[in-house]
């Protein structure tokens, strides 16, 4: 058992390395936060935030299993959590190019769901879109990216490719 001196330590230890990789997850810097995260995970591995940001750098580092691993524990914790949701949805899909279509569709089922906790979740709208155009299923990918544009109207990119798509099925 530990004296409330190593506790205290112990505790403190956590702050800074969740802090510091929390900073540098939030800075781009994903290979380093990794580092920090998992060491502070290892220290409280029931910290929520530690793990939900952990899962998030796991994804950005494409470690895939490992992110699905924390997240599906997070999942049962806050099933009404859309971040949960959404960070399940990328790591279920993992790398675009190779998912198989049992992946997307598990991606597709988070991805709507965090939409149903949180109707304008950030790029979620999108991601559906481009799963849909790699299945190329063109009417279901449009209707995704007017979904993406009606929560934020200056999402180019989802404006570009409801234009390409259009064009590719013959209507404008």
């Amino acid at each position: 058992m530990k004296s409330n001196a190593q506790q205290h330590k112990a505790d403190s230890k956590f702050k800074a390395l969740f802090r510091r990789g929390t900073e540098l997850l939030h800075q781009g810097k994903v290979q380093e936060a990794a580092t920090l995260l998992e060491e502070a995970h290892s220290l409280k591995p029931e910290h929520f935030d530690a793990s939900l940001n952990l899962s998030g750098a796991y994804i950005l580092t494409k470690k895939f299993k490992q992110a699905v691993s924390l997240l599906e524990t997070l999942r049962e914790q806050a099933p009404d959590n859309a971040m949960v949701w959404t960070n399940l949805g990328a790591a279920y899909l993992g790398n675009p190019v190779l998912a198989r279509d049992e992946d997307q569709l598990r991606a597709i089922a988070a991805f709507e769901q965090a939409l149903l906790l949180n109707p304008i979740a950030p790029n979620v709208a999108y991601n559906i879109g481009l799963i849909y155009r790699d299945r190329r299923e063109n009417e279901m990918a449009v209707a995704w990216f007017q979904r993406a544009l009606q929560a934020n109207p200056n999402d180019h990119d989802a404006r570009n490719f409801t234009a390409k798509l259009r064009e590719t099925d013959g209507r404008t």
